[in-house]
């Protein structure tokens, strides 16, 4: 059966962030992840997370200023100290609440463009080498350019590639299922075919990224896939909820009964 974490920076929304640890536990999960703590102290989130038992299962790396359009430096020639003092900011969230796996964004730039390319293989490098120093797993998420129009890493066959090149052992695709569908589709064969190198799945309804059940894609026939597979790492809830996100967690709810908790 999955493990799922609750996206807490998309999910709970009813509450104040630290508050929304409190609200998924009480919901019935186990695991949570969200984009970025950096607003708060690694103190006040890891006293949250553990107080409820919880595990972490993913966050970012400072990707810089978010509301002017930044979506991370690492594919950036001229930010490179920027990738570097992104992994020493997170350190100290890493100690507090022991994740192991941590996602570095690519940054708006051109994938035909060779010094990007350059720029984002030697960001992965340096970093996967920093994080394995930490027991951390680097993960590297291909995003759609509907979402996120002008991102660099936009193809799932292009980060397989950059993975497979590298060999780092720390280094590993983050398979976000949403994503997946709007770029290439053809997601059952894409997990059979990359789940060596998957070291995180998230999920969301496509195309409107909302609760993982309906329009395009069938999640129980998914999840029974990853079972067959033998993925045991965590399934992020990456989506928006419709309305009242406990409201929505109908789909979560056999899952949620399957570890004796209610959602």
């Amino acid at each position: 059966m999955p493990r799922f974490a609750a996206n807490l920076s998309m999910m709970f929304n009813e509450v104040p962030f630290l508050d929304r640890f409190d609200a998924a536990a009480k919901a019935g999960f186990t695991a949570v992840e969200f984009l970025f703590p950096y607003e708060h102290s690694p103190d006040d989130v890891g006293d949250r997370l553990h107080r409820n038992g919880l595990t972490q299962a993913l966050f970012n790396l400072f990707p810089g200023d978010w509301n002017k359009g930044e979506r991370g430096f690492a594919a950036l020639p001229d930010r490179f100290a920027d990738v570097q003092a992104s992994v020493k900011q997170a350190l100290p969230y890493v100690k507090a609440t022991g994740v192991k796996r941590l996602h570095l964004m690519a940054g708006i730039a051109d994938r035909r463009d060779p010094k990007a390319v350059d720029a984002f293989c030697r960001s992965v490098v340096w970093t996967a080498e920093a994080l394995a120093k930490e027991n951390i797993d680097l993960m590297l998420e291909p995003i759609n350019p509907r979402d996120v129009p002008g991102y660099f890493l936009n193809d799932f066959d292009f980060a397989a590639g950059v993975i497979d090149d590298l060999r780092i052992s720390n280094l590993k695709l983050q398979f976000d299922i949403y994503h997946r569908q709007i770029v290439h589709g053809d997601v059952t064969m894409a997990l059979r075919k990359m789940m060596p190198m998957i070291g995180h799945i998230q999920i969301a309804s496509v195309p409107s990224r909302n609760e993982p059940a309906g329009e395009e894609l069938n999640y129980p026939f998914l999840f029974d896939e990853l079972d067959q597979l033998g993925y045991d790492g965590f399934v992020g809830c990456e989506y928006r909820p419709k309305g009242n996100t406990v409201d929505g967690l109908g789909w979560f709810a056999p899952y949620a009964a399957k570890t004796g908790a209610h959602a």
